[in-house]
């Protein structure tokens, strides 16, 4: 392989030096960042929030790597533009989702909510155990990582339910698709995790409509996007015990604003989006899978649908 020079295009400089470090340990290729002089003729482009006047200061890029699943933090000028886009698929990634969601149903199904609150009041109260099959979960979102978490938690005894943009097959979950079967998901769940990807479409979908056709006492986990949330409608189905809790990963705001109510509502966990992560290695590899088999003119890994957003 030639000589490829990839501009590396990040709005946090830790992240950026160390996907530098990773692509430079491939041969032949000069990984740097924006502001190097050899940035302007590179062919490939690897961004977390990146600049959005990447396409005109780098006009000769073939192919952009989003560094992480979700696409949303591209400018839209690069989903109008001719050029490919990929993102990261990793197994470790999915998995440390999984862990994530798991961790917030177990964190609503065994009390550990209402345990946390009674300490905090000195207080000793044992509430009745609930078996995971008598346990209620639904999945917001069935792409790769969706699915997987719902798979996982009906292989564990869970009671699962999934619903997605386009109807999908999983075994041992209940699917649902569309505007139309919304109600029928989500009447009875005791819990919700949001894996959504954020497009127009789902933009403050987890809003008080939405929060309206849950049970009462049902617990909310949000590792999707923050944008996905109206946070006061949120607070409102809080305090009016709609919800039971919320286990939040992510947030309009990054981070989140030190005066932000849902920092001190007693019914939330705030988690500094953490919920999973695809190390530098695993970002590059990918890439350069992809610049070989764009090379050599074959089908992308990943590819981003432009029109779907995602």
């Amino acid at each position: 392989m030639a000589e490829l020079t990839i501009v590396v295009d990040c709005n946090d400089a830790a992240v950026a030096d160390e996907l530098c470090h990773a692509l430079a340990q491939f041969s032949g290729v000069r990984a740097v960042l924006p502001g190097h002089p050899a940035a302007a003729g590179a062919a490939y482009a690897c961004c977390w929030y990146p600049d959005p006047a990447l396409l005109q200061r780098t006009p000769g890029l073939k192919l952009i790597m989003a560094a992480g699943a979700g696409v949303d933090h591209l400018p839209e000028s690069l989903f109008r533009s001719d050029i490919p886009l990929c993102r990261v698929a990793d197994g470790n990634l999915r998995h440390g989702m999984f862990e994530y969601a798991l961790w917030g149903v177990l964190w609503f199904q065994r009390y550990f909510d209402r345990a946390r609150a009674h300490q905090q009041r000195c207080e000793w109260k044992i509430y009745p155990q609930r078996a995971a099959a008598d346990f209620r979960v639904g999945v917001m979102g069935l792409g790769d990582i969706g699915s997987y978490i719902a798979a996982q938690l009906a292989a564990l005894g869970y009671q699962v339910s999934g619903w997605s943009r386009s109807q999908k097959a999983l075994e041992g979950v209940a699917c649902s698709a569309g505007a139309a079967e919304l109600n029928t998901f989500l009447r009875p769940l005791d819990a919700v995790i949001n894996v959504l990807p954020l497009t127009a479409q789902t933009r403050g979908i987890l809003a008080r409509p939405l929060l309206e056709q849950l049970p009462d006492g049902a617990g909310l986990i949000n590792c999707g996007r923050g944008e996905h949330m109206i946070a006061e409608d949120i607070l409102q189905a809080l305090d009016s015990g709609r919800l039971a809790g919320a286990v939040l990963d992510v947030f309009p705001e990054e981070p989140l604003p030190a005066d932000d109510r849902l920092w001190r509502h007693p019914q939330v966990v705030v988690t500094p989006h953490m919920a999973s992560t695809a190390p530098p290695v695993v970002v590059a590899r990918q890439l350069m899978e992809n610049i070989v088999r764009q090379q050599s003119g074959r089908p992308l890994k990943n590819e981003v649908q432009k029109e779907a957003g995602y």
